[in-house]
């Protein structure tokens, strides 16, 4: 199937329903399993493995956690990203609801959990295409461990992370205790979200969900 196949006449309602089952899930998840809400600075239990990790890899150490500040800007130097973050609440399906497709250059933020580089875990979205491009996200199934993600805060400071774990996840057996646990307490991550998989014309939805996990190693100006 080419790309123009799959973008085509369904392409809107493909994006609307892969994200509305992961986020739905994901949502639920934290509100009924977990007893907190999602985003929030509370641990799940237990620690998650990084099963994307490659056994031998040497990754930095955690730095410190920041105090809360609002996310203006992801840098993804090896994606050669830079996009604005908008903050997103929930629909009314009680998934976040991403930024519109009208504007597929940004990044969206659950506002109502944590801040990116506070102690937690932060969640940012993007579309991976549109009904005839792609999208911010597009290539964030190719992001491997140790690379950098930079979020640029309202405080004048840019939060370095270092990614850990890269899973693409299959939509029908998702485990959001897996995606999005805090792989170690007490440190500032974060998750970086998109669809991916192959496109399903008889569902008019992708088949998984890239998750990128991510944690902060250091702080610039």
């Amino acid at each position: 199937m080419s790309d123009g196949e799959r973008r085509s006449g369904t392409g809107r309602l493909t994006m609307c329903v892969a994200w509305a089952m992961l986020l739905l899930g994901l949502w639920l998840w934290g509100r009924e399993v977990t007893g907190i809400r999602l985003g929030t600075s509370g641990s799940t239990t237990g620690d998650v493995a990084a099963v994307g990790r490659p056994a031998d890899a040497e990754l930095p150490p955690a730095a410190k956690p920041l105090a809360e500040a609002l996310p203006q800007r992801v840098d993804i130097p090896q994606l050669g990203v830079q996009a604005p973050v908008v903050g997103r609440g929930l629909d009314a399906h009680g998934a976040v609801d991403p930024p519109p497709l009208s504007q597929p250059d940004l990044v969206g933020w659950y506002q109502a959990g944590t801040k990116p580089g506070a102690v937690g875990t932060a969640v940012l979205v993007g579309h991976v295409d549109t009904a005839t491009e792609p999208a911010v996200f597009y290539k964030l199934s190719t992001m491997r461990p140790g690379e950098t993600v930079r979020v640029v805060r309202d405080d004048g400071k840019v939060a370095h992370f270092t990614v850990d774990d890269v899973q693409v996840l299959p939509r029908d057996d998702f485990d959001a205790r897996q995606a999005y646990g805090t792989h170690k307490s007490g440190r500032a991550e974060l998750r970086l979200i998109t669809c991916g998989g192959t496109f399903d014309r008889a569902s008019n939805s992708y088949s998984a969900n890239v998750v990128v996990s991510a944690y902060l190693t250091g702080t610039g100006v």
